[in-house]
């Protein structure tokens, strides 16, 4: 599949923005011709039916000329002042021209943390649910005025591949100042040779990534190299284009150069592997009618369960068993082993007021559960 039929038949679809694309570096402030172009194309894509999401840098550029922190390399306290700063106009401006298409933008901040810590994964990842069931745009950028490491370290290109592994996204396009991987800099060499289409990301093709210079930008073709890798083992393609263009996603429609990484298997079955890969912290016993609702590819609800083992966490995987005692599959659940005892066999209705404050509907949803036997969906 080439890069245009990727875009025109992914059901959700990250769109990575540079500082460097967003920001101009003469004035720090927005490129709005650029981004109204740009919003365009979110609009083309949800009308596709399509679930566009945004991952934006720029807080920090944006920052800089309103504390009057021109040029040079920042400090960390430096970094979180301007992104406080910064981070305000970034949404305003997402916000501003969304609105003329009739789309909601919605802020997501989030660590490296968020999803690598299971309770906070979980959390994110119904909160992405609950947006793009409602055909809001997330615009989402690391949480700079609280994060340290990834001020130093981190980049855009990484927590996009880490959002796209979180939604099931089956596509990630990654704008950069050039249009694709080349095996060395076009720029500095004219017979440079570029690459359509990678099927598989091996050392050769880290080799010829190089880190940018950008004193704005953080990413590199590097980076976005390794984001390509995170997102293809999460079922995921990934597009490099060139950003600089108007409308760079009409463009790429269009036929424009890029490089497309080819994905491992799909979003969902990578997904399903990674959770049945995990060592159960509990174990859930269910009824007979839990047991059809999972093989109708349904949610677990605290009223099918009946016995519950094991010390588990918000975001541990559980093991699901069937009144014989066989698992039938492994599931992250949505409450505490304490919380769990609380509400086996109650309503959904009743598990809001035994345990005192709002809940989730499903003990653990059927996106976050994998069967280990035959004849579930």
């Amino acid at each position: 599949m080439d890069a245009i039929k990727r875009i025109r038949s992914s059901r959700r679809i990250i769109i990575k923005i540079g500082s460097a694309l967003l920001v101009d570096n003469t004035n720090g402030l927005i490129r709005r011709d650029w981004l109204s172009k740009l919003t365009a194309d979110i609009y083309w894509l949800s009308e596709q039916g399509s679930c566009p999401l945004i991952v934006s840098s720029g807080s920090i550029a944006l920052g800089r000329a309103p504390l009057q922190l021109k040029g040079g390399t920042l400090s960390l306290e430096q970094s979180q002042a301007a992104a406080a700063v910064g981070q305000i106009r970034l949404a305003r401006a997402y916000e501003e021209f969304l609105a003329p298409h009739n789309l909601v933008a919605a802020q997501i901040l989030l660590t490296l943390e968020d999803s690598h810590n299971r309770r906070r994964y979980l959390n994110s990842r119904a909160t992405f649910e609950n947006l793009l069931a409602r055909r809001v745009v997330p615009i989402v950028n690391e949480n700079d005025t609280v994060a340290t490491d990834e001020i130093r370290f981190g980049d855009n290109d990484r927590l996009a591949a880490q959002v796209a592994a979180m939604t099931n996204a089956d596509c990630m396009v990654l704008l950069s100042d050039v249009d694709g991987l080349y095996d060395s800099d076009p720029n500095k060499n004219a017979t440079s040779r570029h690459f359509p289409v990678i099927s598989s990301i091996t050392p050769e093709i880290e080799s010829m990534a190089s880190a940018s210079e950008s004193e704005i930008a953080k990413g590199g073709m590097r980076t976005k190299i390794q984001a390509a890798k995170t997102a293809a083992s999460a079922g995921c393609a990934t597009i490099i284009a060139n950003g600089k263009v108007n409308a760079p996603i009409s463009s790429l429609v269009g036929g424009a150069n890029c490089t497309l990484f080819e994905p491992q298997g799909d979003p969902q079955s990578a997904r399903k592997h990674w959770i049945a890969s995990m060592k159960p912290m509990g174990r859930l016993i269910i009824d007979q009618g839990a047991l059809a609702a999972l093989k109708n590819g349904k949610s677990l609800l605290a009223a099918g369960v009946v016995h519950v083992t094991g010390d588990f966490g918000r975001g541990d995987p559980i093991e699901i068993c069937g009144f014989d005692d066989v698992a039938v599959g492994i599931g992250l659940t949505r409450y505490t082993s304490n919380e769990t005892q609380k509400i086996l066999g109650c309503k959904s209705t009743e598990v809001t007021k035994i345990l005192g404050y709002p809940t989730r509907a499903a003990l653990i949803h059927r996106d976050d559960f994998t069967a280990l036997t035959l004849g579930f969906s």
